[in-house]
């Protein structure tokens, strides 16, 4: 079983820091202080994320099929992991307009609210 690296503390949640590396073959041991990548200290979800996002290219329909959720969902979810990477979000998403059944559908499920909604349905008119 392939166990995978914790970034954070599961006592206090502050990031973790690697202090010895060692070769699988001759045995030798690197002692110092050595910090993962960003994305180490990401969750699993928003690292299974981040490769969906990155294998469709910044394609948000393909990320929705994949992932089998809805545009404010992926929407949501890229916020987070911006934030989580430590940038600022400029707001400023790749642009596929939903369809009309997909922001009513999405509306259904709560995951967009009624103002929402009424901009998404102007701008498809």
């Amino acid at each position: 079983m392939k166990k995978k690296i914790l970034g954070n503390c599961p006592i206090c949640e502050d990031r973790l820091m690697v202090t010895e590396l060692t070769c699988k073959t001759c045995g030798t041991k690197i002692s110092g202080e050595f910090y993962l990548s960003k994305f180490d200290y990401l969750n699993s979800e928003l690292q299974e994320f981040a490769l969906i996002f990155i294998k469709n290219a910044g394609n948000i329909k393909g990320v929705e099929k994949d992932l089998g959720v809805s545009y404010p969902t992926v929407k949501k979810n890229l916020a987070e992991l911006i934030k989580k990477l430590g940038y600022e979000s400029t707001g400023v998403l790749p642009e596929e307009k939903m369809t009309r059944e997909e922001v009513l559908q999405a509306l259904k499920r709560k995951e967009i609210d009624f103002d929402e909604a009424q901009r998404l349905l102007k701008e498809l008119n």
